[in-house]
């Protein structure tokens, strides 16, 4: 790994030179080298034409091409990081002997049709591969390439195995994935089965009107590259302060209540984890086929780690094809939503340092690009581990075969307390060793109308309502609603690696309401960092495809999401969880009436237990590296 480490370095200034140069030098440089055509329209099979741009190398040999589609403005025209990003992207592509090729979603910018998320991936992209295989310019192979939103797509179209799909590269993908094993995020539209507050601000700023200006259908490409330099076809938005727009109920109304353009949201929210709209679309389900080889790019700091890399196991564990499982690469970068390219000397998340957390990604994703889409006979599957991890803690990039490594074991640490959890003045304790007592438990009083504020975690897209990342905790922890267990002081470091499993006990006075945990690290001098977070809605504790409301007082186990890290805990630091009834704006609150809650503005306050004892041993389950 220092081999890669070392040659980040140049990567990362090679990156810089390029980005601090002007649109106009960029260009110029692309355009040297580049056939440039603008503003093709692509034909899809219901006639619906889809505006591309295409820049492939000056020469008469046939090439590869490297291909993205996304929602987002790449009009290169006029100013803006997103639309000068095709110009660097196409002059790397360029330079090393692939045809480059972006596109907009149906319905986005200059494109026909009308837009939903996700487009309609199942065919447009489909459709895309054909007409460019079928370009006397193609060597007949493409690879996709995308973080987010341009990332998405791609793995229902994997699904459909196009013989040209020979790679793929998502990049925080996770809003492309709907079932996963026990992951049914649905696009990371739920977490739990409580909905991610994400979409309604991401909708705000991305959704065109249905009445917006259109160009008239059957428009010539030289109109469309004439206009395009005077009508860029974005929305401005007015502003929207979310820190309060999120509180308003019923939250079916939060986009109307911001003058937003509300039809996608009125559609989605209605939706239960297990709609059977959720598998009609483009979302990749765990019962779908998976043909593409794949390089896979995760972060610590995102809104989907977790079912991000279960899906990774899936297909390597999954697909058909032996030669696909082996195909499939995975790096998790101790950053933030798409930050990968941002790590530098000193990698900043929220708060946490961690260190230098440089990767030479370019050189990777093209060696794997030159193998899949070349058949150039390189040391790329000698040179790249299987798995690629970033060890928080100890700061470090790791490498196994298969993830989690092979050398953990899952160690149990039980919930404990005299009654008395709440606030980190409390004492509430982790403690490797199993409860004998018959039944304690400690309680507090989840109010939706007060919920427990967010702070931090894998978040994208909240406006001004929250930061991603890692913050110092302490604050929330002086809350009443919040039970705080602590371990004692660590007498050596270890380090936790893998999938982090969760077990509550709970009884309330109502019919519904959530858990929530977050893992954190506390240092000597008490401050305390969030490492990953969870949250499940009991409602849906026996399964996604039904709901169960709980009785007065009743005690029901609760087995929350998995989370995962790769973190290592230092001596004379103390491992501790969070347990609450909300983490609000990053997940709806649960009003607790036991209705729909999207729908409903009026709530009940939960008088909420935690048990813990020999027959209700709340526990989490860490994966401790073996040394």
């Amino acid at each position: 790994m220092k081999k890669i480490h070392n040659i980040s370095v140049l990567i990362f200034l090679l990156i810089f030179s390029y980005t601090s140069q002007s649109q106009e030098e960029i260009y110029s440089k692309l355009n040297e080298i580049a056939f440039i055509d603008q503003k093709v329209m692509m034909p899809m099979r219901d006639g619906v034409r889809l505006a591309t741009d295409i820049y492939r190398p000056r020469t008469n040999n046939k090439v590869p091409i490297i291909f993205s589609r996304t929602p987002y403005n790449f009009n290169s025209w006029g100013d803006g990081e997103e639309k000068t990003r095709a110009y660097y992207s196409a002059y790397e592509a360029v330079k090393r002997g692939y045809a480059y090729v972006v596109q907009n979603e149906r319905g986005r910018y200059f494109s026909e049709g009308e837009w939903d998320i996700l487009g309609v991936p199942l065919t447009d992209g489909f459709d895309a591969f054909s007409w460019m295989s079928n370009q006397q310019w193609s060597n007949g192979k493409i690879g996709t390439i995308g973080c987010s939103s341009t990332a998405e797509w791609q793995m229902a179209v994997a699904a459909l195995d196009h013989p040209s799909h020979a790679a793929m590269v998502p990049q925080g993908f996770g809003a492309g994935v709907g079932r996963v094993g026990e992951y049914y995020e649905q696009g990371n539209w739920y977490k739990g089965g409580v909905e991610q507050l994400l979409f309604p601000s991401w909708l705000y700023g991305v959704e065109h009107d249905k009445f917006k200006p259109r160009i008239p259908s059957g428009a010539t490409q030289e109109d469309l590259i004439r206009i395009s330099r005077f009508y860029d076809l974005a929305p401005e938005n007015p502003n929207v302060d979310w820190s309060e727009a999120f509180k308003h109920l019923p939250i079916q109304d939060l986009l109307k209540n911001v003058n937003g353009k509300k039809e996608i949201y009125d559609k989605m929210i209605r939706r239960k984890p297990n709609d059977p709209d959720w598998y009609t679309g483009g979302l990749y389900h765990d019962d779908m086929e998976f043909g593409v080889p794949s390089f896979w790019f995760v972060s610590w700091y995102d809104i989907a780690t977790s079912p991000n890399i279960a899906l990774f196991n899936h297909v390597r564990n999954n697909a058909k094809d032996l030669k696909i499982r082996d195909d499939q690469y995975l790096i998790i970068a101790p950053t933030l939503h798409c930050g990968f390219k941002r790590a530098t000397e000193n990698t900043i998340v929220g708060e946490l340092s961690v260190g230098d957390a440089r990767l030479n990604y370019d050189d990777q994703i093209y060696s794997f690009f030159d193998l899949m889409l070349k058949n150039v006979d390189n040391d790329f599957k000698e040179e790249t581990p299987r798995v690629q991890y970033y060890t928080m803690g100890s700061n470090k990039w790791q490498n196994s075969e298969q993830w989690p490594p092979e050398n953990i074991e899952m160690t149990n640490f039980y919930l404990t307390s005299s009654g008395n959890a709440n606030t980190l003045n409390g004492d509430g304790k982790l403690t490797t060793l199993k409860r004998k007592v018959k039944n304690d438990t400690d309680s507090f009083i989840y109010d939706p109308m007060n919920p427990v504020q967010s702070v931090g975690g894998g978040v994208c897209c909240m406006g001004n309502a929250l930061k991603g990342g890692s913050f110092d905790q302490q604050e929330v922890e002086l809350r009443d609603d919040v039970l705080v267990y602590s371990t004692d002081k660590l007498k050596n470091g270890f380090e936790v690696t893998g999938f982090i499993n969760s077990t509550i006990y709970l009884s309330s006075d109502v019919k519904d309401t959530d858990i929530t945990l977050k893992f954190i690290d506390v240092y000597p001098d008490g401050r305390a960092f969030n490492i990953d977070e969870t949250i499940q809605r009991v409602r849906y504790r026996e399964g996604y495809d039904k709901e169960v409301m709980m009785e007065k007082n009743s005690v029901y186990k609760v087995d929350l999401t998995p989370m995962s890290t790769s973190y290592y805990f230092k001596k004379g630091h103390q491992i501790r969880i969070e347990v609450s009834s909300s983490n609000f704006p990053r997940f709806a609150r649960n009003l607790n009436t036991g209705g729909n809650n999207y729908d409903e503005s009026v709530s009940l306050i939960a008088n909420n237990k935690i048990h813990h004892s020999k027959k209700y041993p709340s526990l989490i389950t860490l994966p401790i590296v073996k040394k």
